[in-house]
């Protein structure tokens, strides 16, 4: 069965993970995508462990965990394209691409003729997406800009964690790089949407992704509530700003998470917990009473979660149609029957490391279902293959080796 991009190709000059995650979805997808990596280090990610996976044969250890989240279904070329070699080879990939990604300091790429303008003369259809820290314009630009860093600055953190005043509090990094993936959910729309726009007898263009602006643009009710009423608003542990009861509270074995999101379901809630008066009292009967009286309503509640576990809170509430769950570690996701029945984990059988586990996608289509069986390439692995077919011969491409530039 054909997959939705399969006639697309992709040249993938990013590493680390914004840009990454976007060539990764591409590939997810069917498009043919073309990592190219430096000569004997490749992508950074692959050395950003423990833990590492182990040669089969050897025993070895060999590429991070982390490069395998984010490469898989690619192909790997190794280039430098420092070298004038090098850059040759880059602009004849790039002739025949659809889509470039890259995301190198603005401006980093223009010294080796890399850069958009250069590339729309050899290719006018190309989609090049440009991934930074902060865009290609404004007093930024030119900052490095890391997914911490981010979270910091776009105001992520100041909403996330425990009040100050509380034990623990202040302010608390997600715990995985929300910035980089949303960065990279966000540039893969934007090139779906540009080759849409190319296809329909338009001509490539320049996409301008920032990691600052895709975390601002994602503060969502946050950001709203603070345009609205002039009032940043703070960290609040688990709490929501506009629901209530809508937190983690503390069980009888653990926590368990109440996400009450109207007035019905927290009708049916009282009525489970044999409390009916907790409903009728005029401090809690609609979402904006428990808003402004969330302290009081924590009180009561917090002393009737605490009677029960957490399996016996989840199995009570869920028969009343209350939205609630327990907070898993991640090999309890995994194992989660619900979880395993969606096939969220992956198993490839990888060239060096023989079976591999992997995340799956999401996505889930009706008439062109994904069938992700290509793991995250070995460091070089597809070199020969891809310049053979840009014509560069066997003696030629010996040369390259010798001389490092491949």
């Amino acid at each position: 069965m054909s997959k939705t991009l399969s006639n697309i190709r992709v040249l993938d000059l990013s590493r680390i993970l914004a840009g990454p995650w976007a060539t990764q979805n591409l590939a997810d997808l069917g498009a043919e995508v073309i990592k190219v990596e430096r000569p004997g280090s490749g992508d950074d990610t692959r050395h950003m462990g423990p833990p590492f996976l182990h040669t089969a044969d050897t025993n070895e250890p060999g590429d991070a965990a982390y490069f395998m989240c984010c490469n898989r279904g690619k192909q790997s070329v190794t280039i430098d394209f420092s070298r004038p070699e090098g850059q040759t080879l880059i602009r004849a990939l790039a002739a025949d691409a659809d889509v470039l990604v890259e995301n190198y300091k603005v401006g980093a790429l223009k010294k080796y003729g890399l850069d958009y303008e250069s590339l729309r003369e050899v290719n006018p259809q190309l989609v090049y997406c440009s991934v930074t820290g902060f865009g290609q314009t404004g007093p930024y630009k030119d900052r490095a800009g890391y997914d911490f860093l981010i979270q910091g600055m776009a105001g992520l953190m100041s909403v996330t964690g425990e009040r100050d005043e509380l034990p623990g509090g202040g302010p608390q990094r997600v715990g995985v790089a929300v910035a980089d993936i949303l960065t990279g959910m966000y540039a893969t729309v934007a090139i779906l949407a540009a080759l849409r726009h190319r296809d329909q007898g338009g001509s490539g263009q320049h996409i301008d992704i920032s990691l600052l602006d895709c975390m601002v643009g994602s503060l969502v009710n946050q950001g709203m509530n603070y345009l609205t009423s002039g009032i940043p608003p703070g960290r609040m542990g688990t709490g929501h700003p506009n629901i209530a009861p809508y937190q983690v509270y503390p069980a009888q074995d653990g926590h368990i998470i109440l996400t009450i999101g109207n007035d019905t379901q927290f009708q049916r809630f009282c009525n489970a917990v044999e409390q009916p008066d907790f409903a009728s009292d005029p401090r809690f009967r609609t979402i904006r009473d428990r808003v402004a009286n969330r302290s009081a309503m924590n009180e009561r509640l917090e002393a009737i979660t605490r009677t029960r576990t957490v399996e016996e809170w989840v199995s009570l509430l869920e028969a009343a149609q209350v939205p609630c769950g327990p907070i898993n570690t991640i090999d309890r996701v995994f194992n989660d029957p619900h979880v395993v029945e969606r096939g969220m984990r992956l198993d490839l059988n990888h060239p060096l490391y023989g079976p591999i586990p992997g995340i799956n996608n999401p996505i889930r289509f009706s008439e062109t279902p994904l069938n992700l069986t290509e793991p995250p390439p070995a460091l070089g692995q597809h070199t020969q293959q891809i310049l053979s077919r840009l014509g560069v011969s066997d003696e030629d491409l010996k040369q390259l080796q010798q001389s490092g530039i491949v």
